[in-house]
């Protein structure tokens, strides 16, 4: 995966109600990744779990749909909120 990759894949989320919608559902990484491959991304789980400490919070909250990880019940990836 590419950085950008994963960038054009958020900036998606952000524009995109159902994508948020079907994230905020995402038990896993691995279900975060099967809805970035159907988005048409090439984003694997290890990829995700690797970005994940890398991305900001702004980003964070952006492909949760605005989810706020302390206190939301929004769905985790490895037990750290998105």
């Amino acid at each position: 995966m590419s950085e950008e990759q994963l960038k054009a894949f958020i900036e998606k989320v952000k524009a995109d109600t159902s994508l948020q919608e079907k994230l905020k559902a995402a038990a896993d990484a691995n279900a975060v990744a099967a809805i970035a491959k159907e988005a048409g991304f090439s984003i694997s789980a290890d990829d995700i779990n690797k970005a994940q400490s890398e991305l900001s919070d702004e980003e964070l909250e952006g492909v949760a749909g605005g989810c706020i990880r302390a206190g939301a019940s929004c769905g985790t990836v490895n037990s750290v909120y998105y």
